[in-house]
């Protein structure tokens, strides 16, 4: 395949709170890295973006500033914001011989006039010639597979690092959404708040993450699980090693948990009856990294009465819809937004 090829200069980027993914059209997801950059607070020089700078989130010296610069699901800091874009799309760029490539960007759908206008300006800035934004639920839809352009009624719940998306779909327009602040952040924080408030240690965020990812569950495991935590002593201050158990974990989950199937639930009321029923034939598809929490899908089916499935790939939905959005510049053009 030639890489100089015109085909290959757009790109499909899921700006998320948590992750941000790259998709380059006709080779897929070429980037995946966390939304963290670490630069230098005076001469604003970049020294690191994505896992690296991750790694460094509490531990910098005065004058280096690490951050993630997005928070439920927009734009929290401009300027880190800005040089994290610059950074991932020279990279991705110098690699792959781009040169202003037209970019399609996932967004949250209930985000603001302004806020879109700084998503495309930091685009911009980082190099793209052209771009279109869409709603994150619409473009997890299409990635997950679901043809939106059909007149009978889809419904997608994306649970991502911000923010929860739950959109019903027909004929290729959102005709329901709702988005909550209770996401895949939310629940590293309940856990967080549960190991200070009832082991008597205080864990970072990295160590709640990992707890999450390993036995996050929303309902019981068939086999309890234990995980160590390492931490530091809410009474002496010194370090310690604790157990944490799949049970505490769905415990320390489940107020969160609730909130989002109550959004769900909000949506499934508003949806026009037309819809339901086609919903309660085809369900709703569960995509995002919340996706990977054990049992969630038995949960909304249990509590919402109606068939759940998980996303193949749910972390790669958006990234792969906007992906899919640049192969189709004619549904692009209906869907999206453009500046």
């Amino acid at each position: 395949m030639n890489i100089f090829n015109f085909a290959n200069r757009d790109l499909g980027i899921d700006l998320g709170t948590a992750n941000i993914l790259i998709a380059l059209k006709d080779r897929g997801i070429i980037y995946r890295e966390s939304s963290v950059v670490a630069y230098d607070k005076e001469t604003k020089e970049i020294i690191a973006v994505g896992e690296e700078a991750k790694a460094m989130l509490g531990k910098t010296p005065e004058r280096i500033i690490a951050i993630r610069p997005l928070k439920d699901g927009v734009i929290a800091d401009f300027t880190a914001t800005k040089l994290l874009l610059q950074a991932v799309v020279e990279k991705v760029s110098k690699r792959y011989h781009l040169y202003k490539p037209q970019v399609v960007v996932g967004v949250p759908s209930g985000i603001t006039e302004v806020a879109e206008r700084a998503v495309e300006e930091a685009i911009i800035s980082s190099g793209a010639r052209e771009v279109y934004l869409i709603d994150e639920p619409m473009a997890a839809a299409i990635g997950a597979g679901i043809n939106v352009g059909e007149p009978s009624g889809s419904m997608v719940v994306d649970i991502g690092g911000g923010t929860t998306e739950v959109a019903v779909i027909s004929l290729g327009g959102i005709v329901i959404s709702n988005s909550i602040k209770i996401a895949g952040d939310e629940l590293t924080e309940d856990i967080i708040n549960y190991a200070k408030k009832r082991l008597d240690v205080i864990i970072g965020e990295n160590t709640a993450e990992r707890i999450k990812k390993e036995i996050g569950c929303a309902a019981p495991l068939l086999t309890e699980e234990y995980r160590e935590i390492r931490g530091r002593d809410v009474y002496t201050g010194l370090p310690v090693v604790k157990d944490i158990s799949s049970v505490e974990v769905e415990y320390a989950l489940k107020k969160s948990i609730n909130k989002i199937v109550e959004s769900v639930k909000v949506a499934l009321e508003q949806t026009p009856p037309e819809l339901i029923s086609d919903i309660a034939i085809n369900g709703l598809v569960v995509a995002g990294g919340g996706a990977l929490i054990k049992n969630i899908d038995s949960v909304l089916k249990e509590r919402l009465e109606i068939p759940v499935s998980i996303a193949i790939e749910p972390l790669d939905c958006v990234a792969n819809g906007t992906r899919k959005m640049l192969e189709d510049i004619d549904t692009l053009k209906k869907v999206a937004k453009h500046f």
